[in-house]
C-alpha cells in the first residue's frame, strides 16, 4: 500500500513538473502555432541540410559554401528594421501569411530545379537571396507575434523557450532525414518536402483567433520610425549589451554551420550521414537547453546564464575543431547546440520582458539582425579564412573570439542589474532586490 502511494504522489509530481514546463500549452493559439510551426521546421531543416550538401557536391568550394550562407542571411541585416517597422504597424498573422506562402514558393522553385537535373550553382545564390528577403521579414514579425498568441504574459518566457525546444527538436529530425534522404534519392526530395510541410504553418495561422492589436504608431515616416527604435536600443543598456553579444557570438560563432560539410567529409571521412549525424547532436544538445530554459519559474538570473552558455559555446567549437575522433565531436556539437541555444534564447526572453510594447517589432528586428543579419558576414568571412588557413583553423579563432566576448559581457553585469531591477519591480517580478544578478 505505501509503495502504491509512493508511486502515485512519484506520478502526480511528474505531471505537475511536465504541466509547468509546458504551461504555454494553456493558450489554444499556442497550441495551433507550435504544432504547425513543428512540421514546418523539420522541413526547413532538411532543406537547410540539402543546401549545404549540394553546393558543396557541385563545387567542392569551402568558399561556396560561405557565399551560398551569405546570399541567404545578409538580406536580414539589410531590410530586418523596416521589416520591424511592419511588425509594429500592421496585422503579423496576416504577414506571416504572405512570408509562409512565399518561403513555399523558394522551396517549389528549388525541388523543381533539382529533380530535373537542371540546377546550377547560380540558381542556388539567387533562391537563397529570395528567401533571406523573405525571412527578413519573418523573423522579426514570427517574434513579435509570440506576445499576441499568449494571454497571460507570465508565460512569454516559456513560450520563448519552447519556441527553442521545437526549432531545435526539428533540427535533430530535419538533418538526420536529410541525411538519409540524400544517400537514396538525392537533395530535391528533401526541397519538396520543405515545401509541403509549408502547408501545416499556413492552416495553424488560419485556425487562430487573434484579439484584435492596439497600433500605437501614429507617425507616417518609415524612418523616423526607424531611427525611434534605433535609439531606443542603443541609449539602454540591457538591449545594447545584449545584442552586441549576439552579434558577435553570431559573426564569429554561428558560420560553423556552412563548414560541417568540411568536416563531415574531409576531417572525419564520412559523407551526408556523418553530417546529419554532426547537425542532430548539435540538435540535442539545444533541445536539452531549450527544455531547461522552459523549466525555469523566472526571467531572473538569465544574465548569468549568456555568459556560461557564451563560453560553453566557444569551448564547443575550439575543441570540436581539434578533434578527429567522431565521438569527441559530437560530444562537442552537443556542447555547442546546448551553449547556442540557451544564449540566444535567454537573450530573447530578457529583451521581450523589458522592451516597451510599441516598440516590439523594431526591438525584434534588431534581435533578428544580430543572431541572423550578421552570420551572412561571418559565413563569407569563414568561408575565405577556410580556403586559406584550413576549417579546423578558423573554427579555433572563433570559439576564442567567442569567450572572450562572453567575458567582457561579463564585466557589464552590474550595469545592466541596475538599469534591469526598476522594469521588474513594475512588473512585479521582483518584489525586493534581489542579491544575484539578473
Amino acid at each position: 500500500m505505501l509503495i502504491n502511494m509512493t508511486q502515485k504522489t512519484s506520478e502526480s509530481g511528474n505531471q505537475v513538473a511536465l504541466k509547468f514546463v509546458i504551461r504555454a500549452f494553456r493558450h489554444r493559439n499556442y497550441q495551433l502555432f507550435f504544432g504547425g510551426q513543428g512540421l514546418s521546421l523539420i522541413g526547413t531543416w532538411m532543406q537547410q541540410i540539402a543546401m549545404g550538401w549540394l553546393v558543396y557536391r557541385l563545387t567542392n568550394s569551402p568558399f561556396m559554401l560561405g557565399i551560398i550562407g551569405f546570399s541567404g542571411q545578409v538580406p536580414t541585416f539589410l531590410f530586418a528594421s523596416f521589416a520591424g517597422i511592419f511588425a509594429d504597424r500592421y496585422n503579423r498573422r496576416h504577414l506571416l501569411f504572405v512570408t509562409q506562402a512565399l518561403s513555399m514558393v523558394q522551396a517549389i522553385l528549388l525541388a523543381y530545379l533539382t529533380l530535373t537535373g537542371t540546377v546550377e550553382v547560380w540558381h542556388l545564390i539567387v533562391l537563397s537571396v529570395f528567401l533571406g528577403l523573405v525571412n527578413a521579414f519573418d523573423i522579426p514579425t514570427r517574434q513579435s507575434f509570440v506576445i499576441d498568441i499568449i494571454e497571460n504574459r507570465k508565460d512569454l518566457g516559456n513560450a520563448i523557450a519552447l519556441n527553442s525546444f521545437i526549432f531545435n527538436g526539428a533540427r535533430m529530425v530535419g538533418p538526420s532525414i536529410a541525411g538519409f534522404l540524400i544517400n537514396i534519392v538525392g537533395e530535391g526530395i528533401c526541397f519538396l518536402i520543405n515545401a509541403i510541410s509549408f502547408f501545416a504553418i499556413i492552416v495553424a495561422l488560419w485556425a487562430m483567433k487573434i484579439p484584435k492589436r492596439k497600433n500605437k504608431i501614429e507617425s507616417s515616416n518609415i524612418f523616423k520610425e526607424l531611427k525611434e527604435g534605433y535609439n531606443y536600443a542603443f541609449r539602454f543598456a540591457p538591449i545594447r549589451y545584449i545584442l552586441l553579444l549576439l552579434a558577435l557570438i553570431s559573426f564569429m560563432g554561428m558560420p560553423y554551420l556552412v563548414l560541417m560539410p568540411i568536416f563531415a567529409r574531409d576531417i572525419l571521412h564520412g559523407g551526408p550521414h556523418t553530417l546529419g549525424l554532426l547537425m542532430g547532436a548539435s540538435g540535442i544538445g539545444a533541445l536539452i537547453g531549450a527544455l531547461y530554459l522552459a523549466s525555469r519559474k523566472t526571467v531572473l538570473g538569465l544574465g548569468k546564464h549568456i555568459v556560461i552558455a557564451s563560453s560553453a559555446f566557444g569551448l564547443g567549437l575550439t575543441v570540436f575543431s581539434l578533434s578527429h575522433y567522431m565521438l569527441l565531436s559530437l560530444s562537442m556539437m552537443f556542447l555547442t547546440g546546448f551553449g547556442m541555444i540557451v544564449q540566444a534564447a535567454s537573450s530573447n526572453t530578457i529583451l521581450q520582458t523589458i522592451v516597451e510594447e510599441d516598440k516590439r517589432g523594431r526591438i525584434m528586428s534588431l534581435f533578428a539582425m544580430s543572431f541572423m543579419g550578421m552570420a551572412p558576414f561571418g559565413s563569407l568571412m569563414a568561408g575565405s579564412l577556410a580556403s586559406h588557413i584550413g576549417a579546423p583553423h578558423t573554427l579555433i579563432i572563433s570559439g576564442i573570439c567567442c569567450i572572450a566576448g562572453s567575458l567582457l559581457f561579463l564585466t557589464k553585469l552590474p550595469h545592466i542589474r541596475k538599469k534591469i531591477r526598476p522594469i521588474y519591480a513594475q512588473m512585479g517580478i521582483i518584489r525586493e532586490m534581489p542579491t544575484e544578478l539578473q
